[in-house]
């Protein structure tokens, strides 16, 4: 919640002398949370751009002018009220004082803080209003000990900074990197670089987890925000941490979420837990957790029985919520909104589609998890040591699987295709398996078709278990073909797939969700913030792609990824999910993050040129919808660029920039630099261009692509199961006596228990969920941002780009000739829809649409 500050009557006391001149201005602040107001104790000053002061080799300051009186407007977000005071002021000057480059503001307030939106400062002389855009919270003098800069909207590169901004611009700089000692502060704005060793707690054996990240460790990971908290004394390395669940984890002030935000994310995250509390706690008490009976027990449970008492559950939580006023606007929110889950898209219109293997093949396509399938290149498969599966020719080409096709013709026209989970797991599954939750887990191949409609049929599964005395390399593998439903073929091909899609289901959300989007767009953000100046255009065209994604992955190492935490708890790897994470990270290489380079390093695409990809799945939802808003992305970042380098030069020349990509690259990543392929060298506007649109693409449209169909497939774990409990059973085994009397319930009794299941819900939910404040790629929150009215023309391009998506996207959808589009479930595929619409006008909540700029959720 932000608000207007302006300052206003001038006194007596702040008459000019003959040679000064009064300007006058407006400042806009909001007032969260009750806090106070700025009022008469706060100042501010101005910095001219043309007048040095020999003194201190900056421009010359304005004297104070406070602020006098104010405006109060109210308004309401929800059940958030917000409250935005406009405040006037007048500065008096020099008369030949000049355009102010930056504003000076000091807060005398005792305790409280205040979030300051914009200052415009009137020059009628000049016939111009100057525009500041601060967005910030101000903390008193009297805690920062220093006073708030804030730069006039106007960019400029390092080279053609005004001589008396320079020394404010890298002092600015210099303030934000901070000392790198102790433990920071709530109200310190300080962006530094630390390991991810805030995850376990070595005093409980159950709870000790390795740290991850450190360019000689052997768990290599990006760097996140540095807080300084200390480190237990049993290993020296981990970092204590108060409560099991933090909401007061050091991050900079600046990326926290809004109170409008915060109040909804409670409002949703105490809605989830209502789901899992009470009915869990009924379960419990009635000794009933560890299965469903049927499949439409579950539906039944899960979808149709709400749960109305979520204040129960917010009583519980009342400790957690940051202040009172937020723990009423959530408490309001939670009576307001009924607790149910609603009903996911995957079975709201074809209830038994799931089961299809045509619907199980299109979601590698479409789901949720589009970005893993490959193309397979060679038959059979071979593992990275060079062992071949036990896929051989006779198992795919029985019975016309091939349409008329020999293995080597299907391979040479590029009509077969392979979802791979072998590899990364095999060196896991021992202790995977042998953890005590009862976790049954394979590595899987499955090799799929292209027919000549254009969809894709499975062909072949594999699950393969480490051999028990065979050594490291030894495996044990099986082969799984389809079969009729209703046989015992059927039956096992049937728990095979759901084997595959609990391996689907833990490399999305640790790996495509987790690591490659959340976790390697962090250091981009401190790097940002403590090399490029505010003023910086790259720094300007960056930030809205930068927003809560600090935050929300400070709640997500507190909750979900900590030892023990939700993911621990509901995703087959366990306590080795980071840790494997790790072992991915290790080949990541982010100039194969842009969608183009990475359909063309799985096969699903080739090129002859950067200008021309060629799809060998043309129906590919993903990819078509995805290379559109690429092209978008593309198009509005060259623009950008253009408009502020006209040559390779100019890229080699900024200091700033140069510096940057340094820290990027040798401190934020710093565990991936000795890979040269990992990074572009930025000495060429070309390679500027790749590597600021590969960012973008990351922080927006790869993130919602994998994010926001969450809730839409995998709310029905049938459809998505998180992990098994059984292993497939051997022939004339008792267990497979059990699966041919009652099979639905052998999978019931194999796929997660209900305790898991509901656990698993609530997160999804909250994930899937779109917030008000939310803002969407094109979009930025005001008009203000730059005074280039030629940018402001790019932009307004860039917005008319992604317009045109959504009409594709739309057109698609309708096209019956497109079977992936929709599949046997009936779902729409929208989450590559830009959605640009209005600020502010977006639908909230589980949408299935929309590509906000950042990964905030």
């Amino acid at each position: 919640m932000q608000m207007p500050f302006c300052w206003d009557k001038r006194s007596p006391a702040h008459a000019p002398a003959d040679n000064h001149v009064a300007i006058n201005g407006t400042v806009v602040v909001s007032c969260h949370l009750g806090l106070s107001s700025p009022g008469k104790t706060t100042t501010l000053r101005l910095f001219s751009t043309t007048q040095m002061d020999p003194n201190t080799g900056k421009g010359k300051l304005s004297p104070e002018a406070p602020l006098r009186s104010g405006k109060k407007t109210k308004a309401k977000q929800g059940a958030v009220k917000t409250t935005t005071m406009t405040y006037q002021v007048t500065f008096f000057v020099d008369a030949d004082f000049g355009t102010p480059g930056a504003v000076v503001v000091k807060s005398g307030l005792r305790n409280d803080h205040f979030f300051l939106r914009h200052v415009q400062v009137h020059m009628p002389e000049a016939g111009r209003t100057i525009h500041f855009e601060c967005n910030s919270w101000v903390y008193p003098f009297k805690k920062t000990n220093a006073d708030r800069v804030f730069f006039i909207n106007t960019s400029y590169l390092p080279d053609k900074t005004p001589e008396a901004l320079r020394l404010l611009r890298d002092e600015e700089l210099r303030s934000l990197r901070g000392s790198g000692r102790g433990e920071l502060k709530d109200w310190e704005r300080v962006y530094d670089y630390d390991l991810y060793n805030d995850l376990g707690n070595p005093d409980k054996e159950e709870h000790a987890r390795p740290v991850l990240g450190g360019i000689t460790s052997v768990y290599p990971y990006p760097r996140r925000c540095r807080t300084g908290r200390p480190l237990f004394k049993t290993d020296g390395a981990t970092e204590t941490r108060k409560h099991m669940i933090n909401l007061d984890f050091y991050i900079p002030p600046d990326e926290r979420f809004s109170p409008t935000k915060l109040a909804e994310v409670l409002t949703l995250a105490v809605q989830a837990v209502t789901h899992f509390v009470l009915p869990e706690s009924k379960a419990l008490f009635h000794g009933n957790i560890n299965s469903f009976r049927s499949l439409e027990q579950l539906k039944g449970d899960l979808y149709r029985k709400p749960v109305v008492d979520g204040q129960v559950v917010m009583d519980k939580l009342k400790t957690s919520v940051p202040s009172h006023k937020t723990y009423k606007q959530v408490s309001k929110m939670v009576k307001e909104t009924p607790v149910k889950f609603p009903i996911p898209q995957v079975i709201q219109n074809e209830p038994e589609a799931w089961r299809s293997d045509e619907e199980f093949a299109r979601e590698m396509l479409a789901g949720l998890n589009p970005v893993v399938i490959k193309r397979l290149e060679v038959f059979p498969p071979v593992s990275r040591g060079g062992k071949q599966s036990s896929i051989t020719a006779a198992h795919i080409e029985r019975q016309g699987q091939l349409e008329g096709r020999t293995v080597h013709k299907a391979l040479d026209e590029k009509r077969l295709y392979i979802l791979d989970h072998h590899d990364y797991l095999m060196p896991y599954l021992r202790r995977i398996n042998t953890q005590e939750q009862g976790v049954c887990v394979y590595a899987s191949r499955t090799l799929l078709f292209l027919k000549d409609d254009g969809t894709l049929k499975p062909l072949v599964i594999e699950l393969s278990l480490p051999s028990d005395g065979a050594g490291a390399d030894g495996e044990i593998s099986r082969v799984f073909l389809p079969a009729s439903p209703g046989t015992t073929d059927g039956h096992l091909w049937w728990l095979a797939k759901a084997h595959v899609s609990v391996n689907d289901s833990g490399y999305h959300q640790l790996i495509s969700h987790w690591l490659f989007t959340h976790a390697t767009v962090e250091p981009f953000i401190i790097a940002t913030k403590r090399q490029l100046s505010a003023m910086h255009p790259i720094h300007k065209l960056l930030e809205p792609h930068f927003k809560d994604n600090m935050q929300i992955n400070t709640l997500a190492r507190s909750i979900l990824l900590s030892a023990g935490g939700i993911l621990e708890r509901t995703m087959f790897p366990g306590k080795y999910a980071m840790e494997m994470s790790s072992a991915i990270y290790s080949e990541w290489r982010f100039t194969e993050q842009s969608l183009p380079n990475d359909l063309v390093k799985r096969g699903m695409a080739s090129s002859s040129n950067k200008d021309h990809l060629h799809l060998h799945v043309e129906d590919y939802p993903y990819a078509v919808d995805g290379m559109d808003v690429w092209r978008a992305i593309d198009g509005w970042v060259r623009s950008y660029c253009a408009h502020f380098y006209h040559s390779d030069a100019a890229v080699a020349a900024d200091a700033e920039l140069q510096a940057w990509w340094h820290d990027v690259r040798t401190v934020g990543h710093g565990d991936r630099q000795r890979d040269r392929a990992c990074w572009l060298d930025l000495d060429t506007v070309a390679n500027l261009v790749e590597s600021l649109s590969t960012l973008i693409w990351i922080a927006s449209a790869l993130h919602a692509a994998v994010n926001f169909g969450q809730y839409g497939y995998a709310g029905f774990m049938p459809n998505r199961p998180t992990r098994c409990r059984r292993f497939v059973p051997l022939p004339g085994s008792p267990e497979m006596a059990q699966l041919e009397a009652d099979p639905d319930r052998f999978f019931l009794d194999t796929v997660p228990d209900r305790f898991t299941t509901t656990l698993g819900l609530t997160l999804i939910e909250v994930l899937s969920n779109h917030t008000s404040d939310e803002l969407y790629l094109g979009q930025r929150a005001t008009a203000s941002w730059t005074d280039d009215g030629e940018v402001l023309q790019l932009l307004d391009r860039f917005r008319d780009d992604l317009r045109r998506v959504e009409k594709r996207v739309t057109e698609r959808n309708k096209d019956l000739r497109l079977k992936n589009r929709k599949g046997p479930a009936k779902v729409p595929y929208t989450l590559l829809f830009p959605d640009v619409g209005n600020v502010g006008a977006k639908e909230k909540g589980i949408t299935g649409k929309g590509i906000p700029n950042s990964v905030s959720i």
